[in-house]
């Protein structure tokens, strides 16, 4: 005699409850990860660069404050923030005093959809359905400005609709960024052009990873192009990984290094997980919250920018 109807149900609810409840665990795993890109010149030195994204922050939320006051001792050459990283006004400050043993790091940053609102309630079934959230019909605005005036106060540049050029650790970076894309903000117009002849390494920084925009990016050279949003997938198979990125970008790159190939030229792609949730949806499952030391090194002898990075 097989199993009762009864006992299959209440099996399949234990375990979707089980599920649920590492899911809430699992989202204040914080984890760094270590990645080797190789965009650099040959024969130079590593760079570092701490690739942080949507932290989300509450004011509250004390664990994610350490992590985030941990991350000094990784001591990065330069820190990029794609975006997300609050999710009220009151996580301002809390955050730019944590910030504060890497505020003598140089550091670039593009803000996202909830720099600029404060976060809503998404019916999680349409978003999987849809494979990307909308926006609110009515949002309530951050102070924004507040944060970019604060970011900026420690030296950070702004990135948004903007190039920069830093010299750091003795390359010459040559920068450009966009709004968001997931707002309908971008104007991938105001930085386009040929990547930087003079530099010793050209990256493109976004908040969400939209196809049109790293196309863009691709085609006019950049060697490495840096974004976040889509927070891995957040809810992942094990095995399998994401099923939707919030974005027009395939599921298969939501996080982590991979390439991208548009107009000839090839840019070597990194899409952070992220270290936040909407406080509306608490939860990971099979994708920690992270952020991303990557470790820039020389490119190999006979390297070409129209072959796949891997």
């Amino acid at each position: 005699m097989g199993p009762r109807p009864g006992h299959v149900l209440g099996a399949l609810g234990g375990a979707a409850l089980g599920c649920f409840a590492w899911g809430l665990v699992e989202a204040n795993l914080f984890t760094v990860r270590r990645l080797e890109v190789p965009v650099l010149p040959p024969g130079g030195r590593t760079l570092r660069i701490l690739h942080v994204s949507d932290l989300h922050l509450t004011s509250k939320q004390h664990f994610k404050l350490d992590f985030i006051r941990s991350l000094a001792s990784l001591r990065p050459d330069l820190v990029v923030t794609t975006g997300d990283n609050i999710a009220d006004a009151d996580a301002i400050f809390p955050l730019m005093a944590a910030w504060n043993s890497l505020r003598f790091t140089p550091g670039v940053f593009v803000f996202g959809s909830n720099d600029y609102y404060a976060p809503a309630f998404k019916n999680p079934v349409k978003y999987i359905l849809d494979g990307r959230s909308r926006p609110a019909e009515d949002p309530k605005e951050l102070p924004w400005r507040t944060l970019r005036d604060k970011m900026t106060g420690v030296g950070w540049k702004d990135l948004t609709h903007r190039r920069e050029t830093l010299e750091v650790n003795g390359y010459k970076i040559a920068f450009r960024g966009t709004d968001d894309a997931h707002l309908g903000r971008d104007d991938y117009s105001a930085v386009a052009g040929p990547a930087d002849p003079t530099a010793d390494l050209n990256i493109g920084v976004t908040h969400a990873p939209y196809l049109r925009l790293l196309d863009g990016m691709t085609a006019d050279g950049m060697d490495l192009i840096l974004a976040g949003h889509t927070h891995g997938g957040q809810v992942c198979v094990p095995g399998y990984g994401a099923l939707v990125t919030n974005c027009d970008l395939d599921p298969a790159r939501a996080k982590g290094l991979s390439s991208h190939t548009h107009g000839g030229h090839t840019s070597a792609l990194h899409v952070s997980a992220g270290v936040g949730t909407s406080p509306f949806a608490p939860y990971r499952f099979a994708c920690r919250p992270e952020v991303t030391l990557l470790t820039l090194v020389p490119r190999p002898v006979g390297f070409a920018t129209d072959e796949p990075v891997s």
